[in-house]
Formats: structure tokens, C-alpha cells, sequence
């Protein structure tokens, strides 16, 4: 469990590494077309793609959290769902996160912010409606298992890095159509190539992305919630609950698809492929399988 917990915060450190790169070598591509043969671009890009990688370590929680819709609560507001996360943060020893609800009748529930201080757990009303006690436990202790093991901290670093993604598609696009440059050639054609190929190829590498880092999580969140709980079984019951009830999100972002307990989008043959979760009954059984390990 601790060498998880190491692993995700390396990984942070990763993630932040990687997604300069990416921006460094844009950089040195837009240097080479625009540039002048000085190198003022590629710094103007580097130090530019740094500040954003900070910026999205404090912000990118946020931005999660108006992007689902959610809506902060206190005690007076649900007392059923507050309680239960301020009992199992008393369990596990950590700070009381913030609480939010998404007005959403599809089921689900998820965990964002940067490390226990600053954490974040939300669930759906249509959650709240088809979960007994025992099982919205199971679920909550799932989302405060990935703040207790800084999966949030790695998951919210991915979610600024698929935004950037897309952002660096969409600027690459415009280049390919409007650039003019030093070549006053009315659009390379390399930068026209670029500019596709990343329109096509950004969604599948974020998907990627997503789900090498979401499902082990995923695994290791639902052994910490029955750890927590010492009843897996209310948790395999809810994610069944899951796989049955599951519905779609009215809010869909493939952006913060990794947060999420269950697959927020549509399913599908091709989407499991890529999806950012693993199967719900492979969950399931290996709760069950090792519920008296719990």
C-alpha cells in the first residue's frame, strides 16, 4: 500500500516532466518555423508550458469540479452523505474533504484535488437514490481511498495534461489553415500534417493516458474502501449496482473520465478497448475473491 502511495507521487513528478517535454518540442517545431534563428520561442514555450504545469497543480481540482457541475454541501444539506465521509475520514485519520453533490440521475460518484489537505469527493444524486447506507459507505470509502493514496494528486495532473492536449491540437489546427510565418507561403505543408495529426491522434493519446493511470488505481482504491469499511461486500454490491443502473452523465467529459468510480461515458465494444476503468465484474470478483483477506 505505502510503495502505491510512493509510486503515485512519483508518477505526479512524471506526468509534470512529460507534458514539458511535449510543449518543449511543440515549442522547438513553432521555433523552426516562426523563429528568427534565435531561441526566444522555444523558451517563451518551455517557461509558458512550466507555469501552466503549476497552475493546473492548484487549479486543475477546481476546474474538475465546476466542469461536473457539483455543488458544495454541508451537513444541514444531506446529513445521509455527510456523515458518512466525515465517519470515514475519522476511520482513516485524514482531514475532512469538501463534500459536493452533481444534480445527475446516472450514478457515480468521484475524488480530485491535490493531496488530503485540499480534497475533494462528490457523489450523484442518482447515486444517493439507489445506494443503501451500507453501500454509498463502500462507495465513499472507495473516493476517500484515492485521496488517502494521492491517486487525486496523479488523476488531476492527468486531467490538465488531456486539457492541454486538446488546447495544443486546436492551436496546432488554427497554425495549419492561418500560419504565414517567415515563408509567407500561405501554410506549410509540414505544419498542415502536424495540425491534423494531432487533431486525430491528441483524443487517442489522452485516452491512453487515462487509462494507464486510472485502472490500477481503480483496483487499489476498491481494496482501501473494503480495508476501510472491513465489509467488501457492500462495495462489490454497489459497484454491481453500478454496472446495472449505469447510465451515461448529462455532463460528459472525456476530460475527467478517469476520475470517475464508474465509466461516465457510453459503453460499448470499441470504447472498452480504451476505457479509463476496468471491467465492473472483474472489480466485483476480486472483492469477493479476497473479502477475507479484508
Amino acid at each position: 500500500m505505502y510503495s502505491a502511495i510512493a509510486k503515485n507521487k512519483r508518477n505526479t513528478v512524471f506526468i509534470i516532466l512529460l507534458f514539458i517535454l511535449i510543449i518543449g518540442a511543440l515549442g522547438l517545431v513553432a521555433n523552426w518555423y516562426y523563429g528568427d534563428g534565435s531561441w526566444t520561442i522555444f523558451i517563451g514555450t518551455l517557461i509558458g508550458a512550466t507555469a501552466y504545469a503549476v497552475f493546473q497543480y492548484f487549479a486543475a481540482g477546481r476546474q474538475a469540479v465546476a466542469m461536473s457541475g457539483a455543488r458544495e454541501i454541508g451537513k444541514a444539506d444531506n446529513p445521509r452523505l455527510y456523515r458518512i465521509v466525515e465517519n470515514l475520514s475519522i476511520t482513516l485519520g485524514m482531514p475532512m474533504p469538501k463534500v459536493y453533490i452533481v444534480d445527475d440521475p446516472a450514478p457515480n460518484a468521484f475524488a480530485t484535488g491535490r493531496d488530503p489537505e485540499h480534497a475533494v469527493v462528490a457523489a450523484t444524486t442518482g447515486l444517493l437514490e439507489i445506494m443503501t447506507d451500507s453501500e454509498l459507505e463502500g462507495v465513499m470509502a472507495h473516493e476517500m481511498g484515492h485521496v488517502k493514496n494521492y491517486d487525486i494528486r496523479v488523476t488531476t495532473m492527468v486531467f490538465g495534461l488531456v486539457v492541454a492536449v486538446g488546447l495544443i491540437s486546436e492551436i496546432l489546427l488554427r497554425m495549419s489553415f492561418f500560419s504565414r510565418g517567415n515563408r509567407n507561403n500561405g501554410g506549410n505543408p509540414i505544419i498542415l500534417i502536424l495540425g491534423l495529426a494531432a487533431m486525430i491522434i491528441a483524443p487517442i493519446v489522452a485516452t491512453v493516458v487515462q487509462a494507464a493511470i486510472s485502472r490500477q488505481r481503480e483496483y487499489l482504491a476498491d481494496a482501501t474502501g473494503a480495508l476501510t469499511t472491513r465489509h467488501p461486500e457492500a462495495l462489490a454490491s454497489a459497484l454491481h449496482k453500478l454496472g446495472e443502473y449505469g447510465r451515461p452523465l448529462r455532463k460528459q467529459h472525456s476530460t475527467m473520465a478517469h476520475m470517475w468510480i464508474s465509466d461516465p461515458t457510453r459503453p460499448g465494444i470499441v470504447d472498452r478497448l480504451f476505457s479509463t476503468h476496468p471491467p465492473i465484474p472483474d472489480r466485483v470478483r476480486r472483492l469477493l475473491e479476497n473479502s477475507r483477506r479484508f
